[in-house]
């Protein structure tokens, strides 16, 4: 079958080739993959990977064969999926039951595969900090996939909302999705702040510790940067810095992101799109910060 697998010796390390066909297990379907949503890790991870590997944690499409012990979706099914063994961005994949939702007819399938990894984080890294009502919450690189949609469920959570972004042209947009301010940088940012979810890392993140409050706690979703970050001191209030990563069974959680969707409360910007034998250029736009929200791409 036909993926995107490892290449070295291509622009961005990836390029259309040839897998083997996957060979699901009891509890898993096999899923006819129609649309690939990148995320900025699976994509520097696969620059690590050996030649032939075939990346990708996000794919949606629709149920080819139906799960040999039964209990999930039938063959026809539209689902969106995600698996933490990757190899999503083939034309068939093999997926957990409980790593796949069903998407309602209404919602585009390439829009639903942008939901996994950045969607189910952005809920995640939020329910470990606790209550948001009338608590102020930092986003920072917040015009990227998990961002976007850190802003809009911590707005309707009851939250402040602060969208941290690199430059007032990425800021476009985020009050329309809750942000109650979004700034450049750090640039007026007050203290305290209770919640941060922070996907940049570096010397941002210690300027974030500085902001936050008694109690307040930093999500580490990521760090774009690349840069290490070094801490003059932690003595004083009590705060923390957690280490955070998705985590699996994320079936239940990307249903919910659905249910809000179908509701017209959470909204999925799609700022690339095209097919997939355009992942060199997709991959370059993702890492030239130019793409505000997520990246898709078609099977075709």
């Amino acid at each position: 079958m036909r993926a995107l697998v490892v290449d070295p010796d291509v622009e961005g390390k990836l390029r259309l080739g040839e897998a083997p066909e996957p060979e699901p297990h009891a509890g898993q379907v096999l899923v006819s993959v129609q649309h690939i949503s990148l995320n900025y890790g699976d994509l520097r991870g696969a620059q690590a990977r050996p030649a032939g590997f075939v990346p990708g944690w996000d794919a949606s499409g629709v149920v080819l064969r139906a799960a040999s012990g039964g209990g999930g979706p039938a063959v026809g099914t539209r689902v969106v999926t995600t698996m933490s063994t990757q190899a999503g961005w083939a034309e068939r994949r093999a997926v957990d039951l409980d790593e796949l939702a069903v998407v309602p007819g209404e919602i585009d399938l390439g829009v639903a595969s942008t939901l996994p990894v950045a969607g189910v984080s952005a809920l995640r890294a939020l329910r470990r900090s606790g209550a948001l009502l009338g608590r102020r919450v930092l986003v920072t690189g917040a015009s990227g996939g998990v961002g976007r949609f850190a802003v809009q469920l911590a707005a309707l959570g009851g939250a402040h909302v602060i969208a941290s972004v690199g430059s007032v042209a990425r800021g476009e947009g985020l009050r329309a999705l809750g942000a109650s301010e979004v700034v450049v940088g750090l640039d007026g940012v007050t203290s305290p702040i209770h919640v941060v979810i922070d996907s940049v890392g570096g010397s941002q993140l210690v300027k974030v510790w500085g902001l936050l409050g008694e109690g307040g706690v930093v999500q580490c979703i990521g760090t774009t940067s690349q840069e290490p970050a070094a801490f003059p001191s932690l003595v004083g209030m009590k705060r923390s810095i957690e280490a955070f990563t998705k985590g699996p069974h994320s079936g239940e959680d990307i249903a919910y992101l659905l249910s809000l969707m179908q509701a017209g409360k959470l909204q999925v910007d799609v700022g690339w799109r095209g097919s997939w034998s355009r992942i060199a250029e997709a991959g370059a736009a993702l890492f030239g910060r130019q793409v505000a929200g997520k990246a898709v791409l078609d099977v075709d």
